[in-house]
């Protein structure tokens, strides 16, 4: 079994709810997926960071992927930090100051994308919001970039206000 069918067969563990059979998954790749994201081959490191398996205990790896050279790296990071975050938004949380920058300032347009839409599953904080609304507002950038920047920010702002109630 090659490391991405191991991921899409971590994905269907996910989807069932066999936490078991994840853990026991989770458990015989720990050293492939290690070595795979060293790998000096941006294909490899990327295909690494995106067969995370579900794994909150290899966010410290997410978070060198975010910060890889490769845009490929740095967006297969993000996929796997978004799904992550689906069940455990507090992985969001911790990597909020790096995401802000890479939704508003990273050199690829798809990276920034996925930065704003791994913000839709963090805390609906004042600062996320203002950036987003800044960005939806912004002109010079990309029509996509402001339609996810905008729905994330509503999204966010919803549910600001359903908190405080």
């Amino acid at each position: 079994m090659t490391l991405a069918e191991a991921a899409a067969k971590a994905d269907e563990l996910a989807a069932a709810g066999d936490e078991k059979a994840l853990a026991t998954l989770r458990l015989q790749w720990d050293d492939d997926l290690e070595m795979s994201a060293r790998d000096p081959d941006f294909r490899v490191r990327a295909q690494a960071y995106r067969a995370q398996f579900r794994f909150r205990q290899k966010t410290e790896l997410l978070r060198r992927g975010l910060e890889d050279d490769s845009p490929a790296c740095r967006g297969s990071a993000l996929v796997a930090l978004e799904a992550l975050s689906r069940d455990h938004p507090g992985v969001v949380n911790q990597v909020r100051a790096k995401l802000h920058s890479l939704a508003d300032s990273d050199g690829n347009q798809a990276v920034r994308r996925l930065a704003i839409v791994c913000l839709k599953n963090a805390s609906p904080q004042p600062d996320t919001i203002r950036l987003l609304k800044g960005l939806s507002e912004d002109d010079e950038q990309d029509r996509e970039l402001r339609d996810i920047a905008r729905k994330v920010a509503e999204l966010l702002r919803k549910k600001s206000g359903a908190a405080k109630t």
